[in-house]
């Protein structure tokens, strides 16, 4: 789903029939201004959506950018001012604020984990467990904040996890059965295996094929056994039990890759705030 179709049934669901109470209480002649306020200290996202917002809303507001994604904001800073129809302002409000509050948190969270990695090489992903229907805006928050995408969703990569290996009776079989399934269809994609343990991971080498291994709730002493017994065959990735806190130490093992669900699920929304102004 593209931005433009999450801003139109976003819309949708908040405004239904009509704005009751903006209807009642503003002239439809009234003109306004109101600013985007910083509350809390952070990573900026979502300006363009807001900008996108006010123009479905109404085409004539006009939007002054003051500051724009991926800087760093502090309580009391001013991002932009939209001036226009008062109706059109109110009726945009809550959806910009959701937005942006929400994206700004991701970027946040996802800044300061990569922050811990400086002077590293590993990058840091995200992953699917996303809101349904926000992966769009949500994965952009991430890359504003410094991170890497992952697979958009289950169409652009194949990643065959435990399940898949456990339902197709081995890691091997799961990988041959993909390659199978290439030379039926035609599709090319990247091929990413999940291993939980150095059997398996002995077996994938072994098998090849894949181009990026995934070591699940690895100790970091293993991860760092585990690049060692790769030797940069493929991509590595490491996932599972990685907090702020340890993320550095994951990172020093020389893994390609960490990807962090909380990135995306266990944030806290940055605090904004659009004010009427004269």
């Amino acid at each position: 789903m593209t931005i433009d179709e999450i801003i139109e049934l976003a819309l949708s669901e908040d405004i239904g029939t009509g704005d009751a109470t903006t209807l009642a209480t503003i002239p439809p002649e009234a003109m306004g201004k109101a600013k985007l306020l910083v509350k809390d200290d952070g990573i900026l996202c979502g300006v363009e959506v807001a900008r996108k917002v006010f123009a479905k809303i109404d085409p004539e507001l006009a939007v002054e950018i003051f500051m724009n994604d991926g800087a760093a904001i502090r309580k009391g800073d001013l991002v932009f001012e939209v001036s226009g129809r008062t109706a059109s302002i109110l009726q945009s409000e809550r959806l910009v604020l959701n937005f942006m509050q929400r994206m700004s948190g991701i970027a946040t969270a996802t800044f300061r984990v990569v922050s811990k990695l400086n002077g590293l090489r590993t990058k840091i992903l995200d992953t699917r467990k996303t809101t349904p229907l926000l992966r769009a805006l949500e994965k952009y928050a991430v890359a504003t904040g410094g991170g890497m995408n992952h697979r958009f969703g289950l169409y652009d990569m194949v990643m065959i996890k435990d399940n898949h290996v456990d339902y197709s009776g081995g890691i091997v079989a799961a990988i041959d059965r993909v390659h199978d399934y290439f030379r039926r269809t035609g599709k090319q994609l990247k091929i990413e295996v999940e291993v939980r343990n150095f059997d398996e991971l002995s077996q994938v080498l072994s098998r090849g094929g894949v181009d990026r291994i995934m070591l699940d709730n690895f100790t970091i002493t293993d991860i760092k056994r585990a690049v060692e017994l790769i030797g940069g065959r493929v991509e590595t990735e490491a996932s599972g039990g990685i907090t702020i806190n340890n993320v550095r130490e994951y990172a020093e093992t020389g893994v390609d890759y960490i990807s962090m669900g909380a990135l995306t699920h266990q944030i806290m929304s940055l605090d904004l705030s659009l004010k009427a102004t004269r």
